[in-house]
């Protein structure tokens, strides 16, 4: 059985940071695309960023261009988000998800596997 877990959610300031991580279980990432996905309320789940199976290709909504990172530990199993700068727009749950297949996406429908999602907060 597969599994996703985010953990480092929480509430920061305008203008900080946080690194999201997502620890997958029951499979190895390697050979899989990630991606991170945010949903805000009322608001439909968005595409945010995307790294492909070897970590070669990423890919970033134009909203996080320039201040979040995707990286990812084949070795451990683990995608991370790196979220800098930070602004009270980037509130929302923040998922993890996995493809079964290699290089990146953006679409949600391509992606199989999901973790159940950790609350950013950004006050201002």
């Amino acid at each position: 059985q597969v599994q996703l877990v985010e953990s480092g959610g929480g509430l920061v300031q305008a203008g900080g940071s946080l690194r999201l991580s997502c620890v997958v279980s029951g499979r190895t990432i390697s050979n899989y695309a990630m991606g991170w996905f945010r949903q805000a309320p009322g608001k439909e789940r968005e595409f945010v960023a995307s790294i492909s199976a070897s970590g070669g290709v990423t890919r970033y909504a134009d909203s996080v261009k320039g201040r979040f990172i995707i990286s990812r530990d084949n070795t451990e199993n683990t995608a991370y988000l790196q979220m800098n700068s930070l602004k009270p727009e980037d509130t929302a749950v923040y998922y993890c998800a996995q493809r079964t297949t290699s290089p990146f996406a953006t679409r949600i429908d391509l992606f199989d596997y999901w973790g159940q999602g950790t609350q950013i907060t950004v006050s201002s």
